[in-house]
C-alpha cells in the first residue's frame, strides 16, 4: 500500500508539473484568452493519454502502473477541478453561452479523445 501511495505521489507531482507547463505553453503561443483553452486542451490530452495507457496496459499486463500513471500522473495533469471553477467562472460574468460551449467541448471532447486513445492502443496492439 505504501508503494502504490508513494507511486501516486510522485505521478502527481509530474503530471501537475506537465499541467502547469502546458498551460504556460499555451499562454505564450495564443496569449492571454478569456476562454480557457489551456484548461480545455490538457484535458483532452489528457484523456486520450488515459485511453491510450488503459489499452496498453491491459494488452501488455501494466496493470500494476495505474497508480502512477493514471492516478498520479494523469490525475495531476488533467484539471477537471480547474474546469469546474472555469466554468462557473464564465457563469458568473454572465458569459452562458461561452459557459455552455466550455462545458459541451470539454466533456465531448475529452471523451472522443479517451475513445480515440484507446482504439489507437488497440490498433497499435493487434
Amino acid at each position: 500500500m505504501l508503494i502504490s501511495i508513494l507511486n501516486v505521489a510522485l505521478g502527481g507531482a509530474i503530471g501537475a508539473s506537465c499541467r502547469y507547463l502546458a498551460g504556460v505553453g499555451v499562454m505564450r503561443l495564443l496569449g492571454p484568452t478569456p476562454f480557457p483553452l489551456a484548461v480545455l486542451s490538457v484535458n483532452i490530452l489528457g484523456s486520450c493519454l488515459m485511453g491510450l495507457f488503459v489499452g496498453v496496459a491491459a494488452h501488455k499486463g501494466l496493470t500494476h502502473l495505474s497508480p502512477l500513471v493514471m492516478t498520479g500522473m494523469l490525475g495531476g495533469f488533467t484539471t477537471f477541478s480547474s474546469f469546474s471553477l472555469e466554468a462557473v467562472t464564465l457563469m458568473e460574468r454572465g458569459a452562458f453561452g461561452q459557459a455552455i460551449l466550455y462545458i459541451g467541448l470539454s466533456v465531448g471532447l475529452s471523451i472522443a479523445a479517451l475513445a480515440l486513445g484507446m482504439m489507437a492502443a488497440r490498433g497499435v496492439l493487434t
